[in-house]
């Protein structure tokens, strides 16, 4: 999702730095008559998001009559140029959402605001520390976690139990997966499930269950090219026995489920995030069933919760006190908590989770259901990915593509990425 970091956007975040100094060049955030404060806001999302937001932003105002929060939203990936742009010119909204692979980006090129210097208005002691971590760069706090998620293999409940096969469970390994798409393509006639070999964030759940990293703390690759070449040799061999999609399939995933080929009818399970897995319902009326993530061969599990995206504050903002405390709000209101519901996923304060929890419908409720039965079982996340990794997602799915369609061998697909990622990673 989320862009790299580029030389331009180095450049533009010095003299964005510079910029800041000059007379000329104000900050975020504005004083209207009157004395009232004026923050912006902005987010992505969809139409329900939106006008739960605004419920949400209305009842912040009326607790703080001196604050006034302009607000506007976007789908993704138009919501991702334009901060790129108020970024990179100095413009950057008071309050901002921001995904996981965006926080090294923007800390580094000096956009976010040190959400230390607010600890007396902004609280975070019940947000488990992993998860706090993730919106940490060299050890600074630029970013709160203001939902999570976590993968999942989700499945066609009633062709998978019609199979006989044996349903998933807690601590299967990836063997034990293995074993059960084999056995699905045999009883269904279909493969048992979408090729994991061209996603990043199933080997990265393989790769944490083998005790390894996908990237150093450092932001270097965490592995080498022979891991790489035992998870695609593994799956390859999966797709040759048709037990997992083949390749004309799998290159078309696009990142919507209705593209998928357990969306197209033409695979009994996936592997995908746990909210965006709703949009499955809509295409398979029989049901879905949400299983976890299958674990290394010594129970180690290799799933985490991850922050489904975060809140930050602008460094350059006219009113750092006052953005901290509409990020308080959003993250601790109880009152905020049961208007927004699991709209960014499953809230990370514990005590609003809790207590929100009996409020969640439909699949809202199905998710909640599924993180609460890995509570206290996963280990804690990795740091935000450095700024490369969003690069480094489409290299990864087309060298896996050259394996699939046979062009290239495992090893040779693997030493070709770990090579292109090192430079990247560099650069």
């Amino acid at each position: 999702m989320p862009g790299h970091r580029t030389m331009g956007f180095c450049a533009s975040a010095v003299a964005l730095a510079l910029c800041a100094l000059a007379a000329g060049c104000g900050g975020s955030g504005e004083s209207v008559g009157g004395g009232k404060v004026v923050l912006r806001y902005t987010w992505w999302g969809n139409p329900d998001r939106a006008e739960r937001t605004e419920q949400a932003v209305s009842l912040f105002e009326k607790q703080h009559p001196n604050v006034r929060v302009q607000t506007s939203f976007s789908g993704y990936d138009a919501y991702k140029q334009k901060l790129a742009v108020q970024a990179t010119g100095g413009d950057a909204p008071d309050v901002m959402q921001l995904d996981y692979r965006q926080i090294d980006q923007y800390a580094s090129g000096g956009v976010l605001l040190d959400l230390a210097k607010q600890k007396a208005v902004l609280r975070t002691t019940e947000i488990d520390s992993g998860l706090l971590a993730t919106g940490r760069v060299d050890g600074i706090q630029y970013a709160i976690p203001q939902g999570r998620g976590t993968e999942t293999v989700v499945y066609d409940v009633k062709t998978w139990k019609a199979s006989g096969v044996a349903l998933p469970a807690q601590g299967w390994t990836w063997d034990d997966w293995a074993r059960a798409v084999r056995a699905l393509e045999k009883k269904t006639g279909r493969p048992g499930a979408t090729d994991p070999g061209q996603s990043e964030d199933a080997f990265e759940v393989w790769l944490r269950g083998q005790g390894k990293a996908l990237y150093t703390k450092e932001g270097g690759l965490g592995f080498t090219a022979a891991d790489l070449t035992k998870w695609w040799t593994f799956t390859d061999q999966l797709r040759r026995e048709g037990a997992v999609s083949p390749a004309e399939q799998t290159t078309q995933l696009d990142g919507s489920v209705e593209n998928t080929p357990l969306g197209r009818g033409k695979a009994v399970s996936d592997t995908n995030w746990d909210a965006p897995s709703s949009g499955y319902l809509a295409i398979i009326p029989t049901g879905i069933a949400l299983a976890p993530m299958p674990s290394g061969s010594d129970g180690t599990p290799g799933q985490y919760f991850k922050p489904s995206m975060f809140l930050g504050v602008s460094a350059h903002t006219g009113h750092a006190e006052a953005a901290a405390q509409l990020v308080e709000f959003l993250l601790n209101d109880q009152g905020a908590a049961k208007i927004l519901g699991a709209t960014r996923g499953i809230p990370v304060n514990e005590t609003i989770r809790k207590e929100t929890a009996p409020l969640l419908k439909d699949f809202d409720k199905t998710v909640a259901d599924y993180q609460a039965s890995l509570e206290g079982k996963l280990k804690d996340p990795p740091q935000a990915p450095p700024s490369g990794d969003n690069a480094l997602q489409t290299t990864f799915q087309r060298d896996y593509d050259q394996v699939s369609y046979e062009r290239m061998t495992p090893r040779e697909a693997a030493e070709n990425y770990v090579t292109e990622a090192k430079a990247e990673l560099r650069s």
